[in-house]
């Protein structure tokens, strides 16, 4: 299917998706989604297309993009696709320490260090004849990036503490979010595994690149998490609101947006989502700074400076919310600021997220629909 730019999107699209035949269009997203994944756009075309091309072989796939743009769905739509038995396994290599990370991938023997009371099977081993997903591997260590290259060679794991060889099965697939020549060129990153682990690269556009598929995805959030939380009412947004939706930036792509409407569906009040009901940084930044980002004079109207920049700023700050899950030490990092600092203006502005109370049994479920 043909994708558009979001300056192209029509008055039509918008009034479709926020129609009374609202209902018609979530059936037709069943016809643009491969494995789960929504989109219309050109490029995630031919992203579903190389999947079903590699998903039968056992090459070692790269999956490249910035945080939130799917890679994790992307691995389990190739595992989803091969003729392997055994199950997907994953591991996010930037969440665990690396001293314990040696022992969740290849496991270990008992009294192999401090702790081992008895011997434990890794997570290559429990991806035999399946599919092992690395996570975030431009995080991985040296030292691990080295057993990571034998296993790749030889087909074997080592487990921590033992001398034996384990023939394993496993289709390695890896994602990053960083540029891993970059990361070679730096020494940071073995060369020989970059090249062994880009065997078929699979590189996701942003969600501004995709055009049309925010409206999509936008509409099918709300449609799926309204269903989700019981409600008898039909959600839909408002074709101001998916017109602001579609300028805004995204810059923590899919799961930005899927949270969001996670979030209008619980606190609106009314089942239309109106422009006025989303977070000022995009509903008022819509308009007003695109002033200064989009021109470089002042319109003869005039402007609000206050406002202006006052909306800009509280854009900035919650976009690096965003980004870092709302760690404000690693917020106040990315805009140089002092933490102190962006405390105050976070509290000044009202950004803090709203606590609110929500029946579900499911405590991680709970923290999601604040994230």
């Amino acid at each position: 299917m043909q994708s558009v730019s979001m300056g192209e999107l029509s008055p039509e699209l918008y009034s479709s998706l926020a129609s009374e035949e609202f209902s018609d269009k979530q059936a037709a997203l069943k016809q643009t989604s491969f494995c789960g994944i929504i989109s219309q756009c050109s490029r995630m075309q031919k992203v579903f297309a190389v999947i079903e091309k590699v998903a039968k072989t056992n090459s070692t796939v790269l999956i490249l993009g910035e945080s939130g743009t799917g890679k994790e769905l992307i691995a389990k739509a190739l595992h989803k696709h091969s003729e392997r038995k055994g199950r997907m396994v994953p591991v996010n290599c930037g969440a665990i320490p690396e001293e314990i990370l040696e022992s969740e991938l290849f496991g270990h023997e008992k009294g192999a260090f401090t702790g081992a009371t008895g011997s434990r099977v890794g997570r290559f081993q429990l991806a035999d004849n399946g599919t092992i997903f690395l996570d975030e591997i431009g995080e991985m260590s040296p030292k691990l990036q080295v057993k990571l290259l034998r296993v790749l060679q030889e087909k074997v794991v080592e487990p921590v503490g033992s001398t034996r060889s384990i023939p394993v099965d496993v289709r390695v697939v890896a994602a990053t979010n960083k540029d891993l020549w970059a990361e070679v060129q730096a020494g940071r990153f073995r060369e020989d595994l970059f090249y062994r682990l880009q065997v078929v690269p699979i590189e996701l556009p942003s969600l501004k690149e995709r055009g049309e598929d925010v409206s999509l995805l936008a509409s099918y959030f709300v449609g799926r998490e309204a269903n989700e939380l019981g409600t008898k009412s039909e959600y839909k947004l408002s074709p101001a609101a998916l017109q602001a939706l579609a300028r805004y930036s995204w810059p923590g792509n899919v799961r930005e947006l899927e949270n969001l409407m996670k979030r209008l569906v619980i606190l609106t009040e009314s089942p239309r989502i109106d422009i006025d009901e989303l977070p000022s940084y995009i509903s008022g930044a819509a308009g007003e700074c695109q002033i200064v980002e989009t021109t470089d004079h002042i319109p003869d109207e005039g402007i609000d400076y206050n406002s202006l920049v006052g909306n800009f700023e509280s854009k900035l700050i919650t976009m690096a919310l965003e980004k870092t899950s709302w760690n404000k030490k690693a917020a106040a990092r990315l805009l140089n600021l002092n933490r102190t600092t962006l405390v105050e203006k976070i509290k000044k502005k009202g950004l803090e997220p709203v606590e609110i109370e929500v029946e579900a049994d499911d405590a991680q479920a709970r923290s999601e629909l604040l994230a």
